[in-house]
């Protein structure tokens, strides 16, 4: 009997019948792949997804009829199965790849080179790489159109109130990972201009796309959304990002502190950095927030911050790209509040004007 692991199923999903049959041939040619249907657009690929139950979808962004981006929304309303979209005018900077991960989409990549170029096998060599990864992705159902508004989410957290342990909130902490880019538009995006705290926050994503999540981010909420810089003041009703390769965290009262230090569980910037310092620096004045992604990065700092007095929501199951950073918050203890992605603006909210709970 053999013990040969079951290769990994993938629909396709290309306009350009030449383009297809190039990564229908790419894919085919790792051991642990098999193109189990192609599709020519997105309404096809929605059809064929619920018929094949591939372990991945690989799908262009443009093309006739239904795009990717309309395509996979109705793929993880109905059927949620990871999702690969890829373009040929591949662009950090331009918003497209945080539009994907909106619709729901794991990742944004470049369309594989042809044949004929140099850097053929290298780049074949990721992108295989890369959809095999995706495929290990667990999903849970995203409800298509049903985003719960800011006033629904204040009166979901007014029902039961939110509040820090000790004194006044001064400072929010998130952080995220899969599907995390989403979450933080839906939590900035419902957060009043008058936010009288700074936010910051971590999400692990690749490298060179901080600056592109910056911009996208601000596009999308009223509050000013900047890169963290070493040093600057933390000023109330200001999101500061962590850049890439670099942990984000507070040093003493007021500036932001960057840091080179050796990655923490194979990420730099880390949530349990984050979490731990602002535990350190505001204590009891900390609300933190952790949301949909991988693996357990943060649950280490969120343990120090709750001792300190803090206190922490957590994204729930239902609303979360994938249950995992969450998850391990929870059922280890240190969520105060387990919530939907659009109650987590209107808990915060209630957090600094409720005052002291002790």
């Amino acid at each position: 009997m053999s013990d040969q692991r079951p290769r990994l199923r993938v629909l396709v999903v290309e306009d350009s019948p030449v383009a297809r049959r190039l990564i229908v041939h790419i894919l085919n040619e790792d051991p642990d792949l098999e193109v189990v249907a192609e599709a020519a657009d997105g309404r096809e690929a929605v059809v064929l997804t619920a018929r094949y139950r591939p372990d991945v979808v690989v799908m262009d962004v443009v093309m006739p009829t239904m795009n990717g981006l309309e395509a996979t929304r109705r793929i993880m309303a109905r059927t949620p199965t990871p999702i690969v979209l890829v373009t040929a005018g591949y662009d950090p900077e331009d918003g497209m790849s945080f539009d994907a991960l909106q619709a729901g989409a794991l990742v944004l990549l470049a369309k594989p080179p042809g044949p004929q170029a140099s850097t053929f096998s290298q780049e074949t060599a990721t992108f295989r790489m890369s959809v095999k990864l995706m495929a290990e992705v667990k999903l849970v159902r995203r409800r298509a159109g049903r985003r719960p508004t800011p006033a629904a989410a204040s009166l979901a957290a007014d029902a039961s109130p939110a509040r820090a342990s000790g004194r006044a909130v001064e400072i929010v902490a998130i952080a995220a990972s899969t599907g995390g880019p989403a979450a933080l538009a839906t939590i900035l995006g419902d957060l009043p201009a008058t936010t009288p705290v700074p936010v910051l926050v971590v999400q692990h994503i690749t490298a060179g796309f901080h600056q592109g999540l910056v911009d996208w981010l601000a596009s999308v909420s009223k509050l000013e959304v900047r890169l963290a810089t070493d040093g600057q003041p933390l000023r109330p009703g200001q999101v500061l990002v962590a850049p890439s390769d670099a942990h984000l965290g507070v040093n003493g009262r007021g500036r932001v502190a960057l840091s080179s230090d050796p990655p923490i569980g194979g990420h730099r910037p880390s949530a349990t950095h984050l979490f731990r310092s602002v535990a350190k620096g505001y204590g009891s004045a900390a609300v933190a927030a952790i949301l949909t992604g991988m693996g357990d990065d943060g649950v280490a700092g969120l343990r120090t911050l709750k001792e300190a007095g803090g206190l922490v929501l957590a994204q729930d199951e239902s609303t979360s790209v994938v249950y995992g950073m969450p998850r391990e918050a929870a059922v280890l203890g240190v969520a105060d509040q387990v919530l939907p992605i659009g109650q987590v603006a209107g808990a915060l909210t209630s957090a600094w004007n409720g005052g002291r709970a002790r």
